[in-house]
């Protein structure tokens, strides 16, 4: 993937790197820890700029966040709830809890939305919460682009830097997406946990009542 991923950009230029971006975003397992960095070698190799570079690559971000968040508001949380009511008994899961993840949601969504577009895979899904919803459509844009523009800009400046060995920081952020992902899958574990034990400590209490 990654030659198919370079050799697209440097036919294609600015509008590859937008292009990549967009649809790195839409399909989190192309990894934009190639293509920022080799889009920053570019700039040492071609008429390519940094600056150009870094709008390219956030233009196209935004474009695919866009796109899942459009996604997320056709999927929006009243619809989930109906969803949940029919199938939510397989998987112990209540309307209820839709609607407290929803809150928590609305409470942090913002902050959580800026730093997300700093963690590979999720940096790309958290677009499709924010739109279920309903986040503000102007400060999801905000909080995405002062997110997005922030990564973009180190890993293209840490691509110019390197030059030539700009492959070496794909080692880096190797480690860096594995250790999210371990930390992740632990997150999930013990929310499952969490979850899985109020529901029961709920039910023990009602049966003692």
């Amino acid at each position: 993937m990654k030659a198919w991923i370079t050799d697209f950009m440097e036919q294609f230029g600015y509008l590859g790197i937008f292009l990549m971006l967009a649809l790195e975003n839409i399909f989190p397992p192309i990894p934009s820890e190639v293509i920022l960095p080799f889009g920053g070698f570019m700039t040492t190799t071609s008429g390519l700029t940094i600056p150009g570079v870094i709008l390219a690559s956030t233009a196209g971000s935004l474009l695919g966040a866009v796109v899942l968040y459009a996604i997320g508001r056709m999927l929006d949380v009243s619809r989930l709830e109906r969803i949940v009511e029919r199938y939510g008994r397989f998987i112990r899961i209540k309307p209820q809890d839709i609607r407290k993840a929803d809150a928590w949601f609305d409470k942090y969504g913002y902050w959580t939305v800026l730093f997300c577009r700093m963690v590979p895979l999720v940096r790309s899904l958290i677009s499709i919460p924010a739109g279920m919803s309903g986040m503000k459509f102007g400060l999801f844009m905000l909080f995405t682009t002062i997110g997005t523009l922030a990564w973009n800009v180190l890993l293209v400046l840490i691509g110019a830097a390197l030059g030539e060995s700009w492959e070496d920081i794909a080692s880096y952020m190797d480690v860096y997406s594995n250790v999210v992902y371990v930390v992740l899958a632990a997150g999930v574990v013990l929310l499952g946990y969490l979850f899985l034990r109020k529901r029961k400590q709920g039910k023990t209490g009602k049966q003692t009542v």
